[in-house]
C-alpha cells in the first residue's frame, strides 16, 4: 500500500506539471491576414563638407554623368547607403496573393499626403536551373593574416588582437574569429503581389523636414478594412549622425552629438596593415567581428546586446580607435539603432485557449548610419564628410559611373577580401 501510494503521489505530481506546462503554451496563432513592412534609414558621410542640396559623394558623381537633378526615388534607399533620408514600404495581403497594387495614406507631416501609391513588381526572379556538369575551378588557398581588435581606448587591450593566419585556417578557428551578434529579420523587401513604395507610379523623394508621426493606413483590393494604425515619436525619420575625429597621442578620438530617439550605437572599421593584412575593429566592449551589426536589429536584441556591452550605451558621446592597429587608413561605420515597432490588429487574446487571428499586422524599422575613413577631417563635428550633408538627387542605375578595379597594392586587402568571400561560403559565416 505505501508503494501504492508513492506511485499515485508520483502520478499526480507528473499531472500537476503536465498542466502547469500546458498553461504555460504560448497562444494559438495564425499569421496575419495582412501585413506590412516600413523601413526607415537615415544615411551620412563620404561627402564634401558644407556641400549641402544633396552633393554628397554619389550625388556629386551622378551629377558629373548626368545621373542628379532628377528627383527620383527608388525602392531600397534603405540599404543603399546614399546620403539622405529613406523610407522603404511593402505591403501583402493573403486575400490576394497576386496584389497588384495598393495605397498608404499618410499624415501631412510627411509631406507627401495624401498618399503613397504602391506598385507590385512585374516579374518573379528567375528559377535555379539544374545543372548536374562539374565544373573544374582552380582555388587558390587565401593567404595573409587577419587582425581582430575591439574595445575603445587608446591603447590596445591586454590579449588581443585575435589573428587568423589564411594559411593556416580551419572551420573551427575560422567560425570562432568571425563570431558575431545580427537578430535582423526581413523588412521591405521586393516581391510579386507584394507593392511596393517608391514606386514607377510614385518616386517622389522624402521631402526635408519630413515626420512620419501620425496616423498611417493601408488600402488595396484583398487588405482588410480598418488597417489603421499610428506611428509615434519614437519611430520618427532619425537626424544624420555628426560624428568628428580628432588625433591624440596616435589615437583617433571619435565624438558624436547624441540622436534622440537612438536606442544604442555601434562603430566598426576595416582596413590594411602591410602586404595582405586586414585589420578589423569594433566599439563592442567584448569579442565582436561587426560584420552582422550594420543593419537593422530587434529590440530584445538591442537590450541584451547592451548589458552583453556589446553596444554602446544610447548616453555615449565619444569612442576612441586604439592607436598603432591600422596603417595607411581604414573605413569607418557607425550606426544608430532606433526602436522597432511592431502592431497587430486585434491584439493577442490573454486568453491562452483562444487563437489569435490578426487581421493586420504592421513592422516599422529605424536606423541612422554614417561612414567616413578613419582619421579624416582632423576634428570637430560634422568633419570627414559626416553630418550635415543634405538629401541626394538619386540617379538611375544605368546612368551610375562604374569604378576602376583597383590595382593590388602593398598595404591593400584586395586579394585577402577575396578570400574572405571564399571562406564564408565554405564554413557558413
Amino acid at each position: 500500500m505505501k508503494k501504492r501510494g508513492r506511485f499515485v503521489a508520483v502520478g499526480c505530481f507528473l499531472l500537476a506539471g503536465g498542466l502547469a506546462v500546458a498553461q504555460a503554451q504560448p497562444v494559438k496563432s495564425k499569421p496575419p491576414v495582412a501585413q506590412a513592412w516600413i523601413d526607415v534609414a537615415t544615411f551620412s558621410g563620404m561627402g564634401m563638407p558644407g556641400m549641402g542640396g544633396g552633393m554628397g559623394a554619389m550625388g556629386m558623381l551622378g551629377g558629373m554623368f548626368g545621373g542628379a537633378g532628377q528627383g527620383r526615388n527608388e525602392f531600397g534607399r534603405t540599404i543603399s547607403g546614399v546620403s539622405g533620408s529613406w523610407v522603404d514600404v511593402t505591403l501583402f495581403t493573403r486575400n490576394n496573393p497576386r496584389l497588384a497594387e495598393g495605397v498608404q495614406m499618410v499624415p501631412a507631416g510627411t509631406r507627401l499626403a495624401p498618399d503613397l501609391k504602391l506598385v507590385s513588381p512585374k516579374t518573379e526572379k528567375s528559377a535555379p536551373v539544374d545543372d548536374d556538369r562539374v565544373v573544374q575551378e582552380d582555388f587558390e588557398p587565401p593567404k595573409g593574416k587577419i587582425y581582430l581588435y575591439w574595445g575603445c581606448g587608446e591603447t590596445v587591450r591586454k590579449g588581443q588582437p585575435l589573428v587568423l593566419d589564411m594559411a593556416k585556417i580551419n572551420p573551427a578557428e575560422a567560425q570562432k574569429f568571425f563570431a558575431g551578434r545580427r537578430a535582423t529579420q526581413r523588412g521591405a523587401h521586393l516581391a510579386v503581389g507584394r507593392p511596393v513604395w517608391p514606386s514607377e507610379q510614385d518616386y517622389r523623394l522624402v521631402p526635408e523636414g519630413a515626420s512620419l508621426v501620425g496616423e498611417h493606413a493601408f488600402k488595396g483590393q484583398g487588405v482588410p478594412e480598418g488597417f489603421k494604425f499610428n506611428i509615434g515619436p519614437n519611430q520618427e525619420i532619425m537626424p544624420p549622425i555628426e560624428l568628428g575625429q580628432q588625433e591624440r597621442n596616435g589615437a583617433t578620438v571619435l565624438e558624436w552629438k547624441g540622436l534622440p530617439t537612438a536606442r544604442a550605437y555601434f562603430i566598426s572599421a576595416m582596413g590594411a596593415r602591410g602586404e595582405n593584412e586586414m585589420v578589423l575593429w569594433s566599439s563592442s566592449e567584448v569579442q565582436e567581428s561587426g560584420f552582422g551589426l550594420m543593419d537593422y536589429q530587434t529590440n530584445p536584441a538591442v537590450d541584451r546586446w547592451l548589458k552583453e556591452k556589446a553596444l554602446l550605451l544610447p548616453e555615449a558621446r565619444t569612442c576612441t580607435v586604439p592607436k598603432g592597429i591600422f596603417g595607411e587608413g581604414a573605413m569607418l561605420q557607425m550606426i544608430a539603432y532606433g526602436s522597432e515597432l511592431n502592431l497587430a490588429h486585434p491584439p493577442r487574446p490573454a486568453d491562452p485557449k483562444q487563437t489569435w487571428e490578426p487581421q493586420w499586422a504592421v513592422k516599422v524599422r529605424v536606423k541612422s548610419e554614417a561612414s567616413a575613413m578613419l582619421g579624416a577631417g582632423g576634428g570637430g563635428m560634422g568633419m570627414g564628410g559626416i553630418g550635415g550633408m543634405g538629401r541626394p538627387e538619386p540617379e538611375p542605375e544605368s546612368s551610375r559611373p562604374q569604378p576602376a578595379k583597383p590595382e593590388q597594392q602593398p598595404g591593400s586587402f584586395e586579394g585577402i577580401g577575396k578570400g574572405l568571400d571564399k571562406l564564408k561560403g565554405v564554413f557558413g559565416f
